[in-house]
């Protein structure tokens, strides 16, 4: 694996370094993000650093990063972790500063575009080199020869999109509320070899550890992993049917207000939508709302015909009632298979 970012610390620590030293200097700025964004913003804070210094001589500024499970993300800035901004891969661990902490406004995803997520994703499948097992889609992970790696929806957002994923695409073929799709989701759960907590950890038990047949990861992170760890040992497969996967941003309205940072976080945010920004995205294969970007691209992003969750299953917030919350369908689904 790459070696983490020097910025980066474990969060336990940010907040015990965050509770020791009181505030925050309004020039420095903390990124709360999910568990495999950590090379993406290795690579995009140097450019707004540059942009925010050459503009603010006297006022230089640092960012560090924040890296997890996008749920235990969360839950530590409700502890207290004084991030300034988050950016997540689900909708929820945002929603839930507020819903939970007031921390931000009722109206976060309303104040930048598309959702406020400058870039989005799908699942993907990454195979060792020639697809032994000859997976395509999400049928093949019902086969009782194939064993599968992605991480636990209970903890991260990567695994909940690949369970809605699944769920979708038996849902079209079988029409909603079937029991036949049940029986797969079932299935599909009793063939999954590890749950790890976030998606760094399930690359780890299918990579170094050499658990199962398929990781299911976000296309971005499984063609990543398959540039870092060799091309010619991993295979990519993108189902074409498959879930949108929204990348939510956010100020922390609270923190960026004790912190002095908010002028400074909304100026990062924006950054996120710049052409460089949405540039460098594509290079570690996000998709992003740029179309023109993404039409220069268009070699690097199969066509997929993709589905949102609210359209699919209701709100998040329901989606997370009757699925993810104790005793819902995962747990449910979970039992049977034992």
């Amino acid at each position: 694996m790459k070696q983490f970012p020097k910025t980066v610390l474990p969060a336990g620590l940010l907040i015990l370094a965050t509770l020791w030293t009181g505030a925050v200097s309004a020039a420095q700025l903390l990124n709360s993000s999910y568990d495999i964004a950590r090379e993406l913003f290795t690579e995009l804070n140097p450019l707004f650093e540059k942009q925010w210094n050459e503009a603010h001589p006297d006022d230089p500024l640092t960012i560090r990063q924040s890296h997890g499970g996008s749920s235990k993300q969360a839950l530590a800035i409700l502890q207290g972790l004084r991030a300034d901004v988050v950016t997540y891969n689900q909708v929820t661990d945002v929603q839930v500063l507020h819903d939970k902490g007031q921390l931000l406004a009722a109206d976060w995803q309303s104040r930048l575009a598309n959702n406020s997520s400058p870039y989005y994703s799908t699942m993907a499948f990454l195979v060792r080199k020639g697809n032994p097992k000859q997976i395509t889609d999400w049928d093949s992970l019902l086969r009782d020869d194939v064993k599968i790696v992605f991480p636990n929806p209970k903890t991260s957002g990567n695994g909940r999109y690949t369970y809605l994923a699944a769920e979708g695409f038996w849902q079209q073929k079988n029409g909603k509320n079937s029991p036949e799709t049940t029986k797969q989701m079932a299935k599909f759960l009793s063939n999954v070899a590890v749950f790890d907590t976030g998606g760094r950890g399930a690359t780890t038990s299918f990579i170094e550890r050499g658990l199962g047949d398929v990781l299911i990861s976000f296309e971005s992170e499984v063609n990543n992993i398959r540039h870092e760890y060799g091309e010619d040992d991993y295979d990519v497969i993108v189902p074409p049917f498959n879930i949108l996967a929204e990348f939510p941003v956010a100020r922390v309205d609270k923190n960026t207000e004790r912190n002095g940072t908010q002028a400074v976080a909304d100026a990062y945010l924006d950054f996120l939508y710049s052409p460089a920004a949405q540039e460098k995205m594509t290079q570690f294969n996000y998709r992003v709302a740029d179309p023109g970007i993404m039409a220069a691209n268009k070699t690097r992003f199969p066509p997929v015909r993709l589905f949102r969750v609210e359209n699919q299953f209701g709100s998040w917030a329901q989606v997370m009632e009757t699925r993810f919350n104790s005793g819902g369908e995962f747990d449910t689904l979970m039992a049977q298979g034992r």
